[in-house]
């Protein structure tokens, strides 16, 4: 990555620290008057989570063994493994609860990730920041809560562990220490998950070159051999001039084997980085289903029409996934924070192909409340602050800084179209390999 993106970075850092010294949270009993609580580190936070690029659909089975042995550990009735981004939790794993995902501001895992230590909280119904909660007064009617922090490094908590049940427990320090085993062996495997992907893209890179040598090694050989059957049949009816063609021909073949030679010699020397991680692929047909699997449940819960178009053309043309979820989900769900009920949010996805590279554009469209200029470039900047949606949904203002850095880590560019009261479109350009 050029130095220009480290320094961007590094500014990126630095801005959301010195805001989120501002914006901590002062637990209050009076629930008017709670913020939303924001780890110290929240912009690292979500790097850390961006760089395990989850599909959080697509993990239910790889942990169910470690949640229903959570539950029996704790003695709970319900056990879950939780993702926290910038606005939405996601529950990759579940035993005992069918639940796919709950806004960040009404979780009470949003709290565990504050601290490195577990979280315990005996009743939820007699706690003032969770008391008035849906899942507290109604079905599952949830009391007792015990949550342990998903810690990928020092600090950087991406989600939690956490069981709970309708009824008040106690857990006994050695439960405890089973819990936090279990936590330590999820993170393990997230990462572990991650090393294969790259592991997987690798070889199939592998497979597609030795593939690849295989037919283009064939033509050239195949001539010289056809060139200099020629020539032994003919025999002495050859003439010189044909032979010298001929010969000129077979120079020009080998030629070609040297030169593909040195291009499989040279391919396998180390090469710089150029921010596209090697990974698997999606198309964009199967990127537009992962989007709605994962966004319609947002969609319909505030009553917005939420589509999704790819062109036909290239809709099964592959191409690199590395953090596409995160760039256009983030995307996504910000655009749904500031759309009112019955408002819109378009997504179109284009890759567009020319005889030398590909490129994949994402265009996030909706009709929501709309930026000034100045939002429009202090995003852009990463100097944007945090707002509130349109139904109260609280604002962490990370998102779309996150977005932006991601999409400058794959050499891409963001856009950004809007007027106040017009709504907004923000257009990711990222080239392909």
């Amino acid at each position: 990555m050029p130095q220009v993106g480290v320094f961007k970075f590094r500014d990126f850092v630095a801005i959301f620290n010195s805001k989120i010294k501002i914006m901590k949270l002062n637990v209050q009993n009076d629930l008017q008057d709670v913020n939303p609580p924001i780890p110290d580190n929240e912009f690292e936070r979500l790097i850390s989570l961006s760089n395990l690029d989850l599909d959080y659909s697509d993990h239910q089975n790889n942990f169910k063994d470690l949640v229903k042995l959570a539950a029996k550990v704790a003695g709970t009735s319900i056990s879950l493994v939780n993702m926290i981004d910038s606005l939405t939790q996601w529950t990759i794993s579940n035993y005992g609860m069918d639940i796919d995902q709950m806004p960040r501001e009404d979780t009470v895992c949003q709290y565990t990730i504050m601290n490195n230590e577990p979280l315990e909280i005996g009743d939820l119904s007699q706690d003032d920041r969770f008391r008035e909660k849906a899942y507290v007064t109604g079905d599952p009617n949830i009391r007792y809560y015990y949550g342990v922090p998903l810690q990928v490094s020092s600090g950087l908590n991406i989600g939690s562990l956490c069981v709970i049940d309708r009824q008040k427990k106690v857990l006994d320090p050695e439960k405890v220490e089973l819990l936090k085993i279990i936590a330590d062996e999820i993170v393990s495997r997230l990462k572990t998950f991650r090393v294969m992907d790259n592991l997987k893209a690798k070889l199939l890179e592998a497979n597609n070159t030795h593939k690849k040598v295989a037919h283009d090694i064939r033509g050239p050989i195949g001539g010289i051999i056809g060139l200099a059957s020629i020539i032994k049949d003919q025999g002495a009816n050859n003439q010189m001039e044909e032979v010298l063609e001929f010969i000129n021909l077979i120079q020009k073949s080998g030629n070609s084997v040297l030169d593909l030679a040195d291009e499989i010699l040279s391919s396998h020397k180390p090469e710089p980085k150029s921010g596209i991680a090697g990974t698997n692929e999606f198309n964009l047909s199967v990127f537009k289903d992962k989007l709605l699997k994962l966004y319609e449940p947002q969609a319909r819960n505030k009553k917005i029409r939420f589509e999704i178009n790819t062109t036909l053309e290239t809709a099964s043309v592959p191409f690199s996934k590395s953090k596409l979820l995160q760039i256009a989900g983030n995307l996504i769900s910000n655009s749904m924070k500031f759309t009112p009920e019955n408002g819109d949010v378009i997504v179109d996805l284009d890759l567009s192909i020319n005889q030398f590279d590909k490129t994949l554009v994402i265009s996030v469209k909706d009709t929501g409340i709309g930026l000034t200029e100045e939002s429009a470039k202090a995003i852009l900047n990463g100097t944007s602050g945090t707002t509130d949606g349109t139904e109260g949904e609280s604002g962490y203002g990370f998102g779309l800084a996150l977005v932006k850095h991601l999409i400058e880590s794959l050499n891409g560019n963001l856009r950004i179209n809007s007027e106040p009261g017009e709504g907004a479109t923000f257009i990711v350009t990222l080239p392909q390999n």
